[in-house]
């Protein structure tokens, strides 16, 4: 069974997506303009990124000491990545648009993060980018940058960490000052000058397109030159890497960004990791150092306008997760049924008489393989899940708008976290079922694993992600997100209870679901934050788990109705490893997270 074949069931008989053409904005299109996006986007990625998936980790990018320097093959993949249309792929008619849904952008765009997530990744960053000027920009704004991403003359990135801080923001210390007379009244918005670093930005500098759209994170001082401790002070500019016109046409001018180096990776090699100079007075523009930024919304709101591209970039890190776990799912299956060793074994042990068999025949190997397939395709489906409420927030009616949007607050943390965790567990897997051949370079398994590690650390580490969840989603509104999310998966156990085959499933969900609103209120049970939180990490692994159940519960209610396919026979086969061999991992979880075990809080640094 293809990967096609799977994503075809989830997005037709589980999800329906079909039924989104009755909607004004997708009134244009059908199953069959969707299948032909697949078709064009399954092809690219076959021809022009498949292929070059190993390249792209070999010969990563390298800095002349003027440019930065990819294979061809880069700016091949880039060119056709393009020309497909996907960068503006849900955006309107009116500027270049195919106003496909979400679910059908993202599900589209899994062809080119199974094939080569390394030259794939500049894609997301990009139509991130591009959405959130649509978002907050200003008409002017949209025209000249966002427009010029969409067509992908120009690429974008993301600047929001320094070498000083990571994750802390608050401490950030790029600073951001007005640029003299006339500033404010800017075309472009209000011109700032920016000095400061920024570490780790993907696509940072490259020569894929004539320009590089920088959206950064900077503080403007106070009326005492110093900057506003905390996040308060953060506001967001658009610093392009070579100046532009209203008319969107390059200046001629290079803005005062300069690459200071490049981060050599474990994986995820084929795009280009950086460390930029903001402003250090390498290129001077108009005659004095200092990087030219056009201010985004409002002064102070900078993270408030971020967080549209973060959010947007975290549901794109699960998938990009989940593909590359998928990609190993699929090397370690094929080998599994080619590859022969070891013989059954009988009453009376092994008769060495007999053909070795393909390894896929012995029941541990099946384990793996089972194992791998529920962490990919569950993962597959909650991140499809999540793009359908996209599309419910924004074409839905006013109370199921609400209520999308509410239950992605609560899901955020989960689609990029949990596919994270466990499609990385997945690669490793991959390579187990391979054996010595997957430890080496002769089989791709090895650099999945290698590609998938970074998961887990960037768009906010799972330690952020579950302070994130337990310390504010699940609280936030006296727990109406939680609530809201509770009312849906009882909905599904309730059609569950009513498939004998699932009944037992259902029942164990109810339970679990119990346990973790039972553990959520002991963590709060003092009221002290350090108390609850300390342990917010296996409550990010224990609600992720019971979340990945009810996607799977959901799916096989939808399978026990058309178990003439291998897809749906497939899909009940995985959610019943799921419910037997993952589910019961969660009240482990659950246990110090309910007690509010303080043994990692109480631990002293000399006693390391």
């Amino acid at each position: 069974m293809s990967y096609r074949d799977t994503l075809e069931f989830l997005l037709n008989d589980w999800l329906d997506v079909g039924a989104l053409s009755s909607r004004p904005r997708f009134s244009d299109h059908s199953r069959e303009t969707f299948s032909s996006v697949f078709d064009t986007c399954e092809r690219i990625a076959r021809d022009k990124f498949l292929p070059f998936n190993r390249l792209a980790d070999t010969e990563e990018p390298h800095f002349d000491g003027e440019r930065v320097i990819q294979p061809q093959a880069a700016h091949d993949a880039a060119r056709a990545y393009v020309e497909s249309g996907m960068l503006a792929a849900a955006q309107d008619y009116e500027i270049g648009g195919m106003q496909l849904p979400c679910v059908v952008e993202m599900a589209a765009n899994s062809f080119f993060s199974k094939a080569s997530i390394g030259l794939g990744g500049g894609g997301m960053l990009t139509s991130g980018n591009a959405n959130l000027l649509m978002a907050h920009g200003t008409p002017m704004q949209r025209e000249v940058f966002a427009r010029n991403e969409f067509s992908g003359r120009f690429f974008g990135t993301m600047c929001l960490s320094e070498p000083q801080a990571g994750s802390s923001l608050s401490d950030i210390l790029t600073r951001a000052e007005p640029d003299g007379e006339g500033s404010a009244t800017d075309p472009l918005g209000p011109r700032h000058r920016l000095r400061g670093n920024k570490m780790w930005i993907s696509n940072g500098e490259h020569e894929l397109t004539e320009n590089i759209v920088h959206l950064v994170l900077a503080k403007i001082p106070g009326p005492d030159g110093q900057l506003v401790p905390g996040v308060r002070g953060i506001s967001l500019f658009i610093v392009p890497k070579r100046l532009v016109a209203t008319d969107g046409s390059l200046t001629g001018e290079r803005n005062d960004v300069a690459l200071a180096g490049l981060n050599h990776k474990l994986g995820y090699r084929g795009i280009p990791n950086t460390l930029l100079n903001f402003g250090e007075g390498r290129y001077p523009v108009r005659g004095k150092p200092g990087a030219i930024g056009y201010l985004v919304g409002q002064p102070g709101e900078g993270l408030k306008c971020m967080f549209h591209m973060m959010n947007e970039a975290r549901i794109g890190v699960g998938l990009g997760a989940t593909m590359l776990g998928y990609a190993g799912y699929e090397a370690s299956l094929e080998y599994a049924r080619q590859r022969p060793q070891g013989r059954p074994i009988a009453v009376g042990g092994k008769d060495a008489s007999r053909p070795q068999v393909p390894i896929i025949e012995h029941a541990d190997v099946r384990r793996m393989l089972l194992a791998q397939k529920s962490y990919c395709e569950g993962a597959l489906a909650l991140e499809l899940h999540c793009a359908r409420l996209v599309d419910e927030l924004h074409t839905g009616d006013e109370a199921a708008a609400a209520d999308a949007g509410l239950l992605l607050d609560m899901l955020t943390p989960i689609a990029k976290s949990w596919p994270s965790e466990w499609c990385l567990e997945a690669n490793s897997l991959a390579i187990q079922v391979l054996g010595g051949y997957g430890y080496t370079r002769d089989y791709p398994v090895e650099q999945y694993w290698r590609d998938n590690r970074l998961n887990m650390i960037h768009e906010g580490t799972h330690g952020i992600q579950g302070l994130d969840l337990l310390g504010r989603k699940v609280v936030m509104d006296k727990g109406r997100g939680m609530t809201l999310l509770a009312s849906r998966v009882m909905a599904t156990i309730e059609r569950a209870s009513a498939v004998p085959a699932l009944a037992s499933h259902a029942t164990a969900l109810g339970e679990m679901l119990g346990r973790l609103g039972k553990a959520t209120k002991g963590a709060w049970a003092t009221g002290v934050p350090e108390e609850a939180l300390a342990n917010a990490t296996p409550y990010l692994q224990a609600f992720g788990h019971t979340v990945l159940a009810w996607i799977w519960l959901d799916v096989a209610v939808c399978a026990a109705r058309a178990t003439e396919s291998d897809a749906a026979r497939g899909a009940l086969q995985a959610a019943r490893y799921f419910f037997h061999y993952e589910l019961p991992k969660v009240p482990a979880w659950l246990g110090v997270v309910e007690t509010r075990d303080d043994t990692c809080r109480l631990m002293q640094d000399a006693w390391f």
